[in-house]
């Protein structure tokens, strides 16, 4: 696809913030911090090395140190794990299906081991839209259900459960789905 479709180009035209000036509400990024607010729209794919690692009841089910964090406005980054460095047999295909018109269609799944089933828990883009082709090797995880660490720090999940972003102790909000943030 190297055209983006009307419909697509409308989705992504409503979207008020794009990072290049923080709301009032903004929190200030101390030193050190990161506000979600510079993150840009369309959203940058940059290479994380920190050692990122997710885990079920104990179960290690991704270690990598090439994660991709996608940075968006207002949200806390979503980390995508190479599929080499997740143990894939514990993914099974879900039901369901969402699209996003940064980054396209995408597929769900579910963890899978001996008779215990997460639902829908991970995601990936099998054929991205242009500009995020990189992520058609990866795999996403809601934190919400695992244990999920960056550079050794445990992360709190994006509120609201409908995101997937990952909080960690640099970045300062306020974050896409806490009340009140409907319309941002």
């Amino acid at each position: 696809m190297s055209e983006i479709p009307a419909w697509i180009q409308a989705a992504r035209d409503q979207w008020r913030w794009r990072g290049q000036k923080r709301p009032p509400f903004a929190r200030e990024p101390g030193p050190g911090q990161e506000s979600v607010w510079d993150y840009p729209r369309p959203p940058q794919l940059a290479p994380d090395d920190r050692e990122v690692i997710v885990r079920w009841d104990g179960l290690e089910v991704a270690r990598t140190r090439r994660a991709i964090r996608v940075l968006e406005t207002a949200h806390p980054p979503t980390f995508y794990l190479p599929w080499d460095d997740v143990a894939r047999q514990l993914l099974q295909p879900a039901s369901g299906s969402s699209f996003c018109e940064w980054k396209g269609p995408a597929r769900y799944w579910s963890l899978v081991d001996g008779d215990r089933t997460l639902p829908a828990v991970a995601w990936s883009y099998p054929r991205p839209l242009p500009h995020a082709e990189v992520l058609s090797q990866c795999v996403a995880f809601y934190a919400s259900a695992l244990d999920c660490e960056v550079g050794g720090f445990k992360v709190t999940p994006q509120p609201g459960g409908l995101y997937g972003g990952w909080i960690t102790p640099e970045l300062v909000g306020p974050f896409k789905g806490e009340p009140g943030s409907q319309g941002w």
